[in-house]
């Protein structure tokens, strides 16, 4: 099965000395990985002062329904432009489903949706995202960068932000304050 080696569906979980400030402790949702390239979204940290209110505002949308939720860094590409990881039950015109796991919109329906109570039961927004070329994403994960965990979608909805690198990592059986922040040679 050649899909097995691609990360669609899983989260990427920073290793200590990845060695980019933008990735320490990053926790990122793959939704999409192939020979062309991989993109993720972070859910690892907040951007401070940033809620979901003040995004609707951006489009002038009503609040309505909706809670004014964090919004979190879903990494240094493209960094205005906005993504909602939500759970399977909503699907507007750009929806792809991941793996059956989770759903991405990246258009302002999903907002709309939210706001007025027919959006998505669970939903989480970000700004950004992280993008790998071709081969790219393959080959940092053989170097000292990132570890793959299969962590169920509680570690996206019930796990808050600040603890959801040690909860990725526990969920491998890993206590990651016993991970070295380099790797050496042989």
């Amino acid at each position: 099965m050649e899909s097995a080696r691609f990360l669609v569906g899983q989260f990427l979980l920073a290793m200590p000395g990845i060695g980019d400030p933008r990735f320490e402790q990053a926790v990122i949702a793959m939704c999409g990985h192939d020979e062309e390239g991989a993109i993720g979204i972070g859910i690892g940290a907040e951007i401070d002062g940033l809620g979901l209110h003040d995004v609707l505002d951006q489009f002038e949308i009503e609040h309505g329904a909706a809670p004014d939720a964090p919004v979190h860094f879903g990494g240094p590409v493209d960094p205005r432009r906005g993504f909602v990881i939500h759970s399977t039950d909503w699907g507007g015109q750009d929806t792809i489903e991941v793996a059956g796991r989770w759903s991405l919109s990246g258009t302002v329906d999903v907002l709309r949706a939210i706001a007025d109570g027919t959006g998505p039961e669970r939903w989480i927004v970000a700004l950004g995202y992280a993008g790998w070329g071709a081969g790219q994403l393959d080959g940092e994960m053989l170097r000292h960068g990132w570890f793959n965990v299969t962590a169920d979608e509680g570690l996206i909805y019930d796990t808050a932000a600040d603890d959801r690198w040690g909860a990725g990592f526990a969920s491998a059986g890993i206590d990651p304050r016993l991970l070295a922040p380099e790797t050496g040679t042989a």
